[in-house]
C-alpha cells in the first residue's frame, strides 16, 4: 500500500521530482539524470501504471486520493504526497487542473530491430523538436492503427510531460525507440522490408490519394518548418504529398502526419 504523506510547503525537498515542470531545460536535465518522467491527470497516470511503468511517487490534491485509491493500493511502498492545490501550483509552476501527478521510472529503449520485427506500419520522425507535435503524432498513430514510431536522435522526448499529456497516454501503448544512426535510417528500414515514403509538400511528389501502400510501409516525417533533410528525402523510395488548396502551402506537421496515417492505414 502506498504511504500517504501530508506536505505543507513548496520547498519540501521530497517534491524535487515535480519542480518547475514548465522549464524544459531543467526538466530534461533532471529527468535524464534520475531516469524519471512525469504523468499528469488521472487517465494518463492510470495508463502509465497499466503499461507497466513503476511509480517513484505521487503528488496530488486531497480530493484525488479516493479517485486513485485502487492505483495507490497496488503501488506498493511508494510515497503519495498530498498537498493543497496552491502548494502544488507553487512547486510545479502552473495550476494542475487535473489534480494528480505521478513520477515514474523510465525503461531502457528497445533495439530498432525489435520494434520493427512485428510492425507493418511505422512513423519515422526525423527532427521534430516540439513536444506537442510529438505527442499528437503518437496519438494519431495509435488511433489509426500504426504499429510503432521511430525517433531521430534530435527528436523531442515522447515522455516529456507535455508530450505525454497531448498523446493522452498513447506514448505508453505505441512501441517506439530512437534511431542511433541518423544517416542510414532509411537504409535500415529498407533492409527490414519497409517501403519508405517521404512526406513533403513538393508539387512533384505523388498525391497520397494515388498511393497503394506496400505491405510494410514507413512514413518519413521531417521537422517543423524545414521538413525532411535532403539525405532522407533522396534515400526514400517515394515522395508523397497532400494536395493543398486556397493558397495554403502546407499543414502543421502533426495534422499532415494524421492525414497521411489515415490515407496509408493498414487494411484490417
Amino acid at each position: 500500500m502506498a504511504v500517504v504523506v501530508e506536505v505543507e510547503g513548496v520547498d519540501d525537498p521530497r517534491l524535487a521530482d515535480y519542480v518547475s515542470l514548465r522549464d524544459v531545460q531543467l526538466r530534461t536535465s533532471l529527468e535524464t539524470e534520475h531516469g524519471l518522467f512525469l504523468a499528469e491527470g488521472e487517465k494518463v497516470v492510470r495508463r502509465a501504471i497499466a503499461a507497466g511503468y513503476r511509480p517513484r511517487s505521487f503528488l496530488m490534491a486531497p480530493r484525488w486520493v479516493e479517485a486513485l485509491a485502487d492505483v495507490l493500493a497496488a503501488a506498493g511502498d511508494v510515497p503519495v504526497y498530498v498537498a493543497p492545490e496552491p502548494v502544488i501550483e507553487g512547486v510545479t509552476g502552473f495550476h494542475v487542473h487535473r489534480g494528480a501527478l505521478a513520477s515514474l521510472h523510465r525503461r531502457p529503449l528497445p533495439p530498432v530491430a525489435d520494434v520493427l520485427s512485428a510492425a507493418t506500419r511505422v512513423v519515422v520522425l526525423e527532427d521534430l523538436v516540439d513536444h506537442t507535435n510529438v505527442g499528437a503524432i503518437f496519438r494519431c498513430a495509435a488511433a489509426l492503427g500504426w504499429d510503432a514510431v521511430l525517433l531521430g536522435p534530435r527528436c523531442a522526448d515522447p515522455l516529456y510531460r507535455r508530450a505525454v499529456k497531448v498523446s493522452m497516454g498513447t506514448v505508453f501503448s505505441v512501441p517506439y525507440t530512437r534511431v542511433d544512426e541518423w544517416y542510414d535510417a532509411p537504409a535500415t528500414l529498407a533492409a527490414a522490408g519497409f517501403e519508405t515514403l517521404a512526406l513533403t509538400p513538393a508539387d512533384d511528389a505523388v498525391d497520397l490519394a494515388e498511393v497503394e501502400p506496400a505491405e510494410r510501409t514507413a512514413l518519413l516525417v521531417g521537422g517543423e518548418g524545414h521538413g525532411l533533410s535532403a539525405r532522407w528525402m533522396t534515400a526514400a523510395d517515394r515522395r508523397v504529398r497532400i494536395p493543398m488548396q486556397a493558397g495554403v502551402d502546407s499543414l502543421n506537421v502533426a495534422a499532415a502526419t494524421a492525414v497521411a496515417c489515415y490515407a496509408l492505414r493498414p487494411a484490417r
